[in-house]
């Protein structure tokens, strides 16, 4: 039976609708999830399909939470609450331990550090709490040389960005985000869900790969002890699986700043909205000199974790190079591991979001965004 697509798109956005209908026609019968777009501040494109699903469900975002973590490290950049070229030991003393001391906070946004995780690894209930991650991690000696490499802080970097947060300012990155971002807005993307709105929340669902699909991943070297391993806590066997940590009711209580956060497609897009685009009234999040920083490529080439190439700015990946090579340059964002997206493109003016609720093979954004993505940027172009 075909799923119903349920939602709006404004005129001129039609092929976005007939590609998103397109898509889920060839996914499985349970699939969920939901398509939203702006394009200057305007909605132009609210979707959702699937039993049980509308266009307020809040599914597990995993790494696009790292969009939300590093808008409030922009915004206390562009206070001048934070600078980028200081030392991060000028807010975080206890950081230098182990050979750190010379790292900047620059380099720490754009995966640099070396500190992808612990020799010993998290247990389950440390991984809900950047606080408690932040302290194991001063004391870690990190994997490379700080400065001199990169590769992907999966589960961390919010907890070390966010420290830094808590140090210069006396709040939680939690709590900034709600104060300056997520209330004003009134964005459903939370860093911490309420026990009230849990009733909202979609079970993130395993991946459901077919035999050639899991032939693929079962050839990935998968050694207990590679950085990759380390990166994503599973050297150590009891760490659960990815869909337990977001299924997890205290990951979602406190909103670990790396993965945990929750969301509609409707709040991922409208927050990147919020970013560069007036919106109901309000002026942009970011300046002009902000956006063109936080979107500007600081790591760029092979990925030690990931053993790919990859892209990143301030925090953020650099979309253009990471995922979409027709999106404008600067254009900047987060995937998520059950394959989230979410991104704003300054140059056309998209801000993007997408969520669904079955992992996605082969994890990190769902392929089908790009055919998503081309067919909302094409549309924001021509009107």
């Amino acid at each position: 039976m075909t799923q119903e697509i349920h939602g709006t798109v404004a005129d001129g956005f039609e092929g976005v609708r007939e590609e998103f209908a397109a898509f889920v026609a060839g996914e499985l019968p349970d699939y969920e999830g939901q398509l939203c777009a702006y394009v200057h501040g305007r909605k132009v494109v609210d979707l959702w399909a699937g039993d049980g699903v509308d266009g307020g469900s809040l599914f597990g975002v995993f790494s696009s939470t790292k969009g939300a973590a590093h808008l409030v490290v922009a915004l206390l950049v562009q206070d001048g609450t934070l600078e980028l070229d200081r030392r991060v030991t000028y807010y975080w003393p206890e950081f230098a331990a182990e050979g750190k001391g010379a790292l900047t906070l620059r380099d720490l946004l754009t995966h640099r550090a070396g500190l992808i995780g612990l020799d010993a690894g998290f247990t389950a209930q440390e991984l809900a709490d950047d606080r408690v991650m932040a302290e194991r991690l001063a004391d870690q000696r990190p994997f490379w040389r700080p400065g001199t490499a990169f590769g992907y802080h999966a589960l961390v970097i919010g907890a070390l960005s966010g420290e830094v947060v808590r140090r210069a300012t006396g709040r939680t990155l939690q709590e900034v985000y709600e104060e300056r971002i997520r209330v004003p807005h009134a964005l459903d993307f939370f860093l911490g869900l309420p026990q009230a709105l849990e009733p909202r929340y979609r079970p993130v669902q395993p991946m459901a790969p077919t035999a050639p699909q899991q032939a693929v991943l079962d050839a990935v070297p998968r050694g207990p002890h590679t950085l990759a391993s380390i990166a994503f806590n599973n050297h150590v066997p009891e760490s659960g699986t990815l869909e337990d940590y977001a299924n997890s009711r205290a990951v979602r209580a406190k909103g670990p700043a790396s993965a945990g956060g929750v969301g509609a497609a409707r709040g991922l897009a409208g927050m990147y909205a919020a970013a560069i685009s007036e919106v109901d009234g309000r002026t942009p999040l970011l300046k002009s000199d902000t956006v063109a920083e936080v979107g500007q490529i600081h790591s760029v080439g092979y990925d030690l974790v990931a053993r790919a190439h990859r892209s990143y700015g301030l925090g953020f990946q650099a979309m253009a190079d990471a995922w979409y090579p027709f999106l404008g340059a600067g254009a900047f964002g987060h995937s998520g591991a059950a394959g989230s997206q979410a991104f704003a493109d300054p140059r056309s003016g998209l801000a993007y979001g997408y969520t669904r609720r079955r992992m996605a093979f082969p994890g990190g954004a769902a392929p089908e965004n790009e055919r998503l993505v081309r067919a909302a940027h094409t549309a924001a172009l021509a009107n």
